[in-house]
């Protein structure tokens, strides 16, 4: 089937069927998710008041140490607790804040989570240096050996320095995408191993049962978020649909299309301009999955992604073969129309940032002469669904720019360098006229997003209509 069969193929199943829509989420479910979470922190802090906390202050320097140590102890040990639970797929999450903003808080939150975990440890073995009137290293071998769960905990914490090391901007610059996710899954190993230590020494366990109550619900909650929305609901979902691979599509150079075929996807919650993570069963590698965006409108038995060769991940999808089969978690990503505002749409895609914005240029509701496609690329070859875009224009009344040629190289700029005499702003305003009126989408690389939105929010864009989505990890 040609590209433009395909094309032609996927409208027709979106005109004819009526897929099941998700309902817009509450803007109170994002408040409420705050709450929770700062409210679990401040319920561990009472503890921590409730255990004397207070009192041993007072109480000579090595209880003083160890007081405080407790109380950082308890509060990483939550925050780590918040930052699996911000990262479990939860739909409600999910929903609300979006992955890349929830990517952004739960590296955030890790951070604070470990820095107060090597605090916990410096004034614990601080405080019982002093009490024992040893010195430190002894007394950190004799903590080590002789406390129950001592060795366990210095294993987790050893993992989560593995992950914590592998967070920094330029260690995940440095690995591919496979490495630094297998890595982050050392994350869980380090919450894992910490429990016993808590149980057989943490003194909170040991005297307060409102204590034990919430840290057991907490451990609980936790293991029953990543067991239902990481692994069963995934789970559920491939073998219920049974997808497999149709056809595979060279769209130009490096970018391959995928064709996905399955039964019964009316049912599953999915829109345009959102993603699922999938893993190719076709041999080794299969483990390790790929966050790639729906390229088209989602069809009752297919969907299609389409992905340029990056990492190891991508370059497989060339040669993937029809009947693979496939495994899926998702549908994630909050770029759809569900928070649209204006009738109006202006898409801003660079590079293969197109999919997820040609999807939603075939999927939402808009008048002819009311959608503008600005595709800034390195040159016509680059363009990817040249053919399919210019139908879609045609048959629903798109207005499109193609942005070609080399970025500009005297300023941190969204347009070519056959635009450079342009300032950021005047481009926005002549491509997309009256820009207030518009719900703008952006997809791309990083730097040219901030470009881009830098200059749509100073032509009076307001910011409830600008709607984009990090994919970087």
């Amino acid at each position: 089937m040609t590209n433009r069969g395909v094309a032609q193929a996927t409208s027709r199943h979106r005109i004819a069927h009526v897929r099941q829509r998700s309902r817009r989420t509450p803007v109170w479910w994002r408040d409420a998710i705050g709450v929770l979470c700062w409210g679990n922190v401040l319920l561990v802090i009472a503890l921590w008041l409730s255990g004397r906390g207070v009192q041993l202050l007072g109480a000579g320097p090595a209880d003083l140490l160890t007081s405080l140590g407790r109380l950082s102890g308890l509060v990483a040990a939550d925050l780590l607790l918040v930052q699996v639970f911000l990262m479990a797929r939860v739909p409600m999450i999910e929903r609300s804040y979006g992955q890349d903003e929830l990517a952004r808080r739960h590296r955030l939150v890790g951070f604070w989570s470990f820095n107060l975990l090597m605090v916990h440890v410096g004034l614990i073995l601080g405080g019982y240096t002093l009490r024992d009137h040893n010195d430190l290293l002894r007394e950190t071998w004799s903590v080590v050996t002789t406390y129950g769960g001592m060795l366990l905990a210095v294993a987790g914490s050893l993992a989560l320095t593995v992950v914590v090391l592998t967070s920094v901007r330029a260690a995940r610059r440095a690995l591919r995408y496979e490495s630094w996710h297998l890595l982050h899954l050392y994350a869980y190993v380090g919450v894992g191993l910490s429990v016993p230590h808590e149980i057989w020494t943490g003194a909170d366990f040991a005297t307060s049962p409102v204590a034990r109550a919430y840290w057991w619900s907490a451990y609980a909650v936790a293991l029953v978020a990543i067991l239902v929305y990481r692994v069963a609901l995934p789970l559920w979902r491939t073998l219920r649909h049974g997808l497999t691979v149709r056809e595979v599509i060279r769209e130009g150079p490096g970018v391959v299309t995928v064709m996905v075929a399955g039964r019964g996807l009316h049912r599953m919650p999915v829109q345009a301009g959102q993603y699922f993570v999938f893993r190719f069963l076709d041999g080794p590698g299969w483990s390790r999955g790929n966050p790639y965006s729906l390229s088209a409108s989602p069809a009752p038995d297919l969907l299609r992604v389409t992905a340029k060769a990056a990492g190891d991940g991508s370059s497989r999808l060339a040669g993937l073969r029809p009947g693979t089969k496939v495994a899926i978690e998702g549908p994630y990503g909050r770029l759809t129309g569900e928070r649209r505002v204006t009738g109006k749409i202006a898409m801003f895609a660079c590079g293969i940032g197109i999919t997820p914005l040609r999807a939603l240029l075939e999927e939402l509701a808009y008048r002819p002469g009311d959608a503008i496609l600005v595709y800034r690329a390195q040159d016509a070859d680059d363009v990817v669904f040249h053919g399919e875009l210019e139908q879609l224009a045609r048959r629903r009344g798109i207005t499109v720019h193609y942005l070609l040629g080399r970025r500009i190289r005297t300023r941190q700029s969204w347009l070519p360098e056959t635009a450079a005499d342009w300032t950021d702003e005047d481009a926005m305003q002549a491509l997309v006229p009256d820009i207030s009126q518009y719900d703008v989408y952006v997809c791309g690389p990083d730097q040219w997003m901030d470009a881009v939105c830098a200059a749509a929010a100073g032509s009076g864009l307001p910011p409830n209509q600008l709607h984009q989505e990090r994919f970087s990890w």
